[in-house]
């Protein structure tokens, strides 16, 4: 089991920054991908990104390019979500998830653990 806490989340303007943490705990963090997802009130859980056991690779939901970086620092036991030029549609619980898998990182399915998430509120 591996249980995770998110911190980072909070009010920001439009077109501001916010950097969301992920502290992970319990089994050897490296042996997990890790990613990050959103629920907004009304829709479904969205895929953010995605990163890698490694590091080495990471993935991207199309219209959040360029925007939002995932990247993870295993001796810290920790997977960062850098977002930036947020908008008011970015506005959502965010939630980082572990999955001992390597595939289909998109799906909200292949992910076993969930943190409790933490609010993040764009401004117009």
């Amino acid at each position: 089991q591996v249980q995770l806490v998110e911190s980072g989340g909070g009010l920001v303007q439009a077109g501001g920054s916010l950097r969301l943490s992920c502290a992970a705990s319990g089994r050897t963090f490296s042996s997990y991908s890790m990613g990050w997802f959103r629920q907004a009130p009304g829709k479904e859980r969205e895929f953010v990104a995605a990163i890698s056991w490694r590091g080495g690779t990471t993935y991207s939901a199309d219209i959040m390019k360029g925007r939002f970086t995932i990247t993870r620092v295993n001796a810290k036991n920790t997977v960062y979500l850098q977002m930036n030029s947020l908008k008011p549609d970015d506005t959502a619980v965010y939630y980082c998830a572990a999955a001992t898998g390597r595939t289909n990182l998109d799906n909200v399915s292949k992910y076993e653990y969930w943190g409790q998430g933490t609010q993040v509120t764009v401004s117009s």
